[in-house]
């Protein structure tokens, strides 16, 4: 389904030994090798009897049995291995817990430790050419010192040939309910006004934030997380698209609730609802960026895998691309919405929108 929605489906890697995919794996999120085994079974039987290359980052683990499989590793797995076979896969597991700021909706750590795996995967030469990322953490919860550290590695590793992808949350705008009664957008730095909190490190600009899409045609998957930083300014590559729609974009609507010089988010969208998943031993539904971002950073590894066969380099950071030449290859999304923070949140509309 998404090889043929995406026109995919008929390609075959001509240079999987020059290419690599990679998935970041947190929180003790395990991939689980049998229900891997499974889910190939069921969509790719072709690659049944292929394997991975897992890496401990900090003492990370690789629990195996079926009551530890994670649903988001394997989430990440299933299909980012799976559509781009036999691209070879990393998969890393990083334990802990970084710095923290308690917010209404996340009181207590469960953020991840980005800069842990970026130290390790920085000094280390060869690196998978695409890394998705199904991970992120309201901004706001992020203190801003390990959050601009965490986006300079990002940096790095995007001037080394790396194309980062991020899914930009599940929420909307937000905490995704529109009732503006029970909302709880609240900011944390003891005024406790009412804003949209922006996703991290989707809002990093040095790296490419995944929406989500629903449906044939598709449109706007209202979970798609989308909005501005207030950490981090608009980049020079966002200029011309994101001040056109905010040219569009009403001033006093939702006026105060974001920040409208901020590095804007998403930068791309794909599917993200309905993902067929084996879990435990059983095919489990999914929805969220968690699907679409690991099916948009395969896509990303077959063009790299296209581009090394024909001895050119790959695409490495990709948002300046998207944002003028690529955006030949993409479709506009223009219905559907992502409310949130008892609001409507913003709609799908002809250009870029968050």
């Amino acid at each position: 389904c998404l090889q043929q929605l995406y026109n995919i489906g008929g390609y075959v890697p001509q240079a999987p030994q020059k290419n690599g995919i990679g998935i970041t794996g947190y929180l003790e999120q395990f991939a689980n090798n049998a229900d891997l085994k499974s889910f190939y079974l069921d969509q790719r039987p072709e690659a049944v009897n292929s394997t991975y290359k897992f890496i401990s980052v900090k003492g990370g683990l690789n629990n195996q049995t079926l009551e530890d499989a994670g649903i988001e590793a394997n989430l990440d797995t299933q299909f980012a291995f799976g559509l781009s076979y036999p691209t070879p896969g990393t998969f890393w597991s990083t334990p802990g817990n970084p710095p923290f700021k308690p917010d209404v909706n996340v009181p207590v750590d469960s953020n991840e430790p980005y800069a842990d795996w970026v130290d390790y995967v920085l000094s280390h030469g060869k690196i998978p050419q695409t890394i998705s990322t199904s991970y992120g953490d309201f901004e706001q919860t992020v203190p801003q010192s390990y959050a601009r550290r965490t986006c300079a590695g990002f940096a790095q590793l995007g001037a080394r040939g790396i194309s980062l992808l991020f899914g930009s949350g599940d929420g909307g705008v937000g905490d995704g309910n529109p009732d503006p009664k029970t909302q709880t957008c609240f900011t944390n730095d003891g005024r406790n006004a009412t804003r949209f909190p922006p996703f991290f490190p989707a809002s990093c600009p040095y790296v490419t934030a995944v929406g989500g899409t629903t449906n044939v045609p598709e449109v706007a998957a209202s979970l798609s997380g989308g909005g501005f930083s207030n950490y981090f300014p608009r980049p020079w590559y966002q200029e011309a698209a994101v001040g056109k729609w905010l040219k569009n974009f009403p001033e006093h609507t939702y006026k105060g609730l974001f920040n409208r010089n901020g590095r804007a988010f998403p930068d791309v969208a794909a599917q993200a609802t309905r993902f067929r998943v084996f879990w435990a031993g059983q095919a489990t539904p999914v929805d969220g960026t968690s699907a679409s971002t690991p099916t948009f950073a395969a896509i990303v590894a077959l063009l790299n895998d296209a581009r090394l066969a024909k001895g050119k380099s790959t695409l490495g950071f990709l948002n300046p691309l998207l944002y003028t030449k690529g955006l030949e290859g993409f479709n506009d999304i223009t219905q559907g919405n992502n409310p949130g923070c008892g609001t409507p949140g913003f709609n799908a509309t002809k250009g870029w929108n968050p």
